[in-house]
């Protein structure tokens, strides 16, 4: 049966705007690699003497460090797309509440992402010399803070797709906090001086649990807008 004209250009807005959503959805793969290429593969590597296990990511971008320009550079970026994908998850999100409410913590993680850059950690040497400032301060808030969005973002996910997402998701959940405290335990040394054996290893453990639910979520949904492309 030939479909009429305005039927036709209902399908073709319908695609149209599915190919809209499919874009913003990708912003949620992009961001994970784009972060962690950024700063474990290009800002680690011109950072000599770092080490990607016993050092925080946060020293990449520390006060009086060689990257920290680069990273600086880099945030636009990181914000752009968390926000997109959250623009994404929105819009396909369709009657599901909780997942708007993701939708609605990945925007406002966006915005924390920008108030990190009056906020830049100290250098070892000034910690260590009791020397902080009132950027490491903020710094340690929006630590908190960013924490709280992740579990935020499990929290408001992880009853859209079904059980197995459910299990997923709570497990997420409990590596950041477990991975989490082990950093916490692991930085308390830095205003002694001390070393920091495995503190950076254990604080990328939680960001990768955190970047690859982010991936996850963004696959499911861009599955569900194929049929929605393809109409």
């Amino acid at each position: 049966m030939t479909r009429s004209p305005s039927a036709r250009s209902g399908a073709a807005q319908g695609a149209a705007r599915g190919r809209a959503v499919t874009g913003l959805l990708g912003c949620g793969i992009a961001y994970p690699v784009t972060y962690v290429v950024a700063n474990d593969i290009i800002a680690a590597a011109r950072y000599p003497g770092y080490s990607r296990i016993d050092q925080a990511v946060s020293e990449l971008s520390a006060t009086g460090a060689p990257t920290r320009r680069f990273l600086v550079g880099m945030l636009p970026v990181f914000t752009g797309l968390t926000v997109a994908f959250g623009i994404g998850v929105w819009n396909a999100a369709g009657r599901r509440r909780t997942l708007r409410g993701t939708g609605l913590v990945l925007l406002a993680s966006g915005a924390t992402g920008i108030a990190w850059l009056p906020f830049p950690m100290s250098s070892r040497d000034v910690i260590a010399r009791g020397a902080t400032t009132g950027g490491d301060t903020g710094h340690l808030v929006l630590s908190g803070l960013t924490v709280a969005e992740i579990l935020a973002l499990f929290g408001t996910g992880w009853d859209a797709f079904g059980p197995r997402f459910r299990i997923y998701s709570l497990t997420c959940g409990a590596v950041v906090l477990v991975s989490g405290a082990l950093t916490s335990q692991q930085a308390g040394k830095l205003a002694n001086g001390q070393p920091t054996p495995r503190m950076g290893l254990y604080e990328r453990i939680s960001i990768g649990t955190w970047l690859q639910w982010m991936a996850v979520l963004a696959t499911i949904l861009l599955r569900e807008q194929r049929p929605l492309i393809g109409s």
